[in-house]
């Protein structure tokens, strides 16, 4: 079994030199790659690159950040996109308090658009949380009751994660779990059931030690994977096998690749 990174940015501009060698390492190391969108153009990209490269796949929405420039229809658009075969989600989508690029009332309605499109589709979704916790924890209870879905790059404490974890949400880890100052993150890792964990990278974001203040690239998840491995006091191919077979529980559309 490889490691299947479930939340990377390969559309992002910091690739535009050597996305090609990235995905073909990607393809050559990993199970696989889920790439979410942000907005509809980067949602587009995401569509192109699962369509054409076998490793990856592909979530479409609207991140808190560009909450503002969803327009009526655009659900349409989303759904369209999600009638392909290796669409596997609706995301990132939800709450983000901490640069508030759009107004948090409309980062609320947008959200919630979201989630009653993951129900009408019986999709699972990638959400998004930054010093949003109570206001996402009262949405996802009362809005989101019956989804399925990942926090991605989980940054709450391990109060709420119980939580959402009676819910039946998946919670991720990226490079953050390795930061020295990650003492929350930490503990919540410790306590996660192993069957509730995904393992990701943000690439080209949030870069693990020891390669800190590099661009990050999917492959580095390996880097989570072993600090989850010393948290968890497990072999390293022990939280492999889990994680990766916890996204294609979560992810049902993903297809195992029977060369892992």
């Amino acid at each position: 079994m490889k490691l299947f990174d479930s939340h990377a940015h390969l559309d992002d501009d910091a690739y535009a030199k050597d996305r090609e060698s990235v995905i073909e390492e990607c393809a050559a190391k990993l199970a696989g790659v889920l790439n979410p969108g942000c907005d509809l153009a980067s949602s587009a990209k995401a569509v192109d690159f699962a369509e054409r490269y076998p490793v990856m796949y592909a979530a479409v929405g609207f991140h808190p950040h560009e909450a503002r420039l969803m327009q009526p229809g655009d659900e349409d658009r989303l759904a369209e996109w999600c009638r392909k075969e290796k669409v596997v989600a609706i995301g990132e989508i939800g709450l983000d308090y901490y640069y508030d690029h759009s107004p948090r009332e409309v980062q609320k309605e947008v959200f919630v658009r979201q989630l009653d499109l993951a129900r009408q589709l019986d999709l699972p979704v990638i959400i998004h949380n930054r010093d949003a916790h109570k206001d996402i924890l009262d949405i996802v209870k009362k809005e989101g009751k019956g989804l399925r879905g990942v926090f991605h790059c989980y940054s709450g404490s391990w109060e709420m994660a119980q939580e959402l974890l009676k819910e039946g949400w998946y919670l991720s880890f990226g490079g953050s779990l390795t930061f020295k100052n990650a003492v929350k993150t930490v503990e919540v890792a410790r306590n996660t059931p192993l069957e509730r964990i995904l393992l990701e990278t943000d690439a080209p974001y949030l870069t693990p030690v020891p390669l800190r203040g590099k661009r990050n690239a999917p492959l580095l998840v390996e880097l989570v994977c072993e600090r989850m491995a010393l948290e968890k006091h497990m072999e390293l191919e022990q939280i492999t096998g889990l994680t990766t077979g916890n996204v294609y529980e979560l992810f049902g559309k993903i297809r195992i690749n029977k060369g892992c």
